[in-house]
């Protein structure tokens, strides 16, 4: 899960250096903020100890994946390169990260 979460950081990376100049500083630095934290929440939530705070840190992961979501379509709709295979990516992520979620909510740990 959190390999993936880290290739889509990564791919966030290289679709955003294509961005507009005037995206520098708004767009493409939110976009890489919140694709950063979702892999870093996960390696964060991953080493906690209680199930609690496990499923915080992957919740937080879960909102900064919806965040992702629509800075993709915000993206898409500006006009700023295909990114098809980014709602794929991140869709595999988000699917991982729910289902380890609903696994560590319904376990006796």
């Amino acid at each position: 899960m959190w390999q993936k979460a880290h290739s889509f950081v990564l791919a966030i990376y290289h679709y955003t250096a294509s961005f507009p100049k005037v995206e520098m500083y708004s767009l493409s630095t939110q976009f890489r903020r919140a694709a950063i934290s979702i892999a870093a929440n996960i390696a964060e939530g991953y080493k906690k100890k209680s199930k609690l705070d496990k499923a915080r840190f992957f919740n937080i992961s879960q909102g900064s994946l919806e965040e992702c979501q629509y800075y993709l379509i915000l993206s898409k709709d500006l006009g700023y390169d295909e990114n098809n295979s980014l709602f794929l990516l991140l869709d595999e992520v988000s699917r991982k990260l729910e289902g380890y979620l609903q696994k560590l909510l319904s376990s006796d740990i």
